[in-house]
């Protein structure tokens, strides 16, 4: 595919600390060209979840307002937002379809519906699905099947990854994509954004831990055998780390994060013992003197928690001794001085900083080859990876048929090429066309129906109805 065939996709990442926008195209070799930037303090947003609509919206417009401002070409209307947050769950289940034209090859269409009943999965009250993720596939009694597409079989099942999160805490964001003048395309989990980003097929076959240390939460996903096995939120990360050194010490938030980033270490005893930093005095008063060894022990603290953390979801899912590629550091917080060596001493795993310049093309986007920016570059990728595959999917009230969980699936035929320019002049938008096209829509519902029905009387008792 040409370059210029290839569409433009816009991350946003709405995090504690910082809002990120960035517009993104594939170029001939399959690399990511940036075409616009910003980036803004965030305000109004705790640990991932909006606590003032308010102040979100003006920390979004600062950001899309600025890569506006780096490429005045560009129209950013709809974008792939990131989610995270402590009510962000994951659910691990099962499910199966009885094919009722045997003598076909399974098809992508099968899969569609097959991950499409999942949405049946019963889920805690106030709780909503964001993503449905098949781990691993199995057609009649072949087991492991990784991509099931051509294969012959009766019944064709998945198991599956669910991620859920709290509905209004999703709404919230979805609100302030809106007031501000945007389309919420998807809402994606930022640890898998993040994975997309740094880690390839040798890390998938290896086994890693990507663990996104960001400024409110501490995101984790972990896969292994080349199948994402656990998905985790941390309500831990760089503003804890701020909050810490500002009680510990006695001085501003500000000089806190200053000291942080310009001397912190995650390593007591590798800071300097008799090394200070003089903080200015407060109206006044007399200039006070931090020990760089007392700044690097509190920082150590709470990095161990957090590290502890990641070791007990490890555990969780018997993985601490078998992930061969290690843990993979990245967000803001993975450039602390010394943490590769604290994560290799409390994990006992292998640990890398993990940047997304391999998916980067060079140039312009030198700057952007930083772990902080790996979650917004991700989202970017997880737009085209729906792209390639015929799936698009949209979030909001735009006059289209919605799943049970809010978001639209439109699966788009492969003799069909997805376009974002506008429709041709030509093309007649009338009140007949409009009928033929819904009762086509309502055709095919009362099709899938009817196949659930025959399904169940033909199927008998191989067949479980939810």
């Amino acid at each position: 595919m040409s370059r210029k065939d290839q569409p433009i996709i816009i991350g946003l990442d709405i995090g504690t600390t910082k809002v990120v926008a960035i517009a993104g195209r594939k170029n001939e070799f399959g690399k990511l060209e940036i075409l616009g930037f910003g980036k803004a303090e965030s305000a109004g947003v705790s640990h991932g979840v909006v606590m003032n609509i308010e102040q979100c919206i003006k920390s979004i417009q600062q950001a899309i307002e600025k890569c506006r401002l780096s490429n005045p070409n560009l129209e950013l209307k709809e974008m792939y937002v990131g989610i995270a947050g402590q009510h962000i769950k994951s659910i691990q289940t099962r499910g199966d379809r009885v094919r009722l034209n045997t003598e076909s090859e399974i098809s992508k269409e099968d899969i569609d519906l097959l991950i499409k009943d999942q949405h049946k999965t019963f889920i805690p009250a106030g709780d909503q699905i964001i993503d449905i993720i098949p781990k691993d596939f199995y057609v009649d009694n072949t087991n492991n099947v990784l991509n099931p597409i051509g294969m012959s079989g009766v019944k064709v099942g998945a198991n599956f990854h669910i991620i859920t999160g709290d509905r209004h805490a999703i709404k919230n964001i979805k609100r302030c994509v809106d007031k501000s003048g945007l389309i919420t395309r998807d809402i994606l989990l930022q640890p898998l954004a993040s994975a997309a980003a740094v880690m390839n097929d040798e890390d998938l076959e290896a086994g890693v831990a990507i663990v996104d240390i960001g400024g409110g939460t501490t995101d984790m996903a972990v896969y292994y055998d080349g199948i994402l096995r656990h998905t985790a939120v941390i309500p831990y990360a760089g503003v804890n780390i701020t909050t810490d050194i500002r009680k510990g010490l006695g001085v501003l938030n500000a000089q806190a994060e200053q000291m942080k980033v310009q001397f912190g270490s995650a390593l007591a005893e590798m800071a300097n013992n008799n090394a200070y930093i003089t903080i200015p005095g407060l109206r006044g008063m007399q200039p006070k003197e931090v020990s760089i060894k007392n700044l690097s022990n509190i920082i150590q603290a709470r990095m161990q928690e957090i590290l502890e953390y990641v070791v007990y979801h490890l555990k969780q899912v018997n993985l601490d001794k078998q992930l061969y590629g290690g843990i993979i550091l990245t967000g803001g917080g993975a450039q602390m001085q010394h943490l590769i060596q604290l994560t290799e001493f409390v994990t006992g795993l292998g640990a890398r900083i993990g940047y997304p310049n391999e998916h980067l093309a060079g140039g312009h986007a030198e700057a952007l080859m930083n772990p902080m920016y790996s979650t917004c570059i991700g989202l970017i990728l997880r737009g085209y990876h729906d792209f390639e595959n015929n799936r698009l999917r949209f979030i909001g009230e735009n006059g289209n048929t919605l799943t049970e969980n809010g978001d639209l699936f439109i699966s788009i035929p492969e003799n069909e090429s997805v376009k974002s320019e506008e429709p041709a002049p030509e093309q007649d938008d009338s009140f007949g066309d409009k009928n033929a096209k819904r009762s086509k829509f309502l055709k095919g519902i009362f099709e899938q129906l009817k196949d659930k029905f025959l399904t169940a009387f033909e199927a008998g008792d191989d067949k479980e109805i939810e």
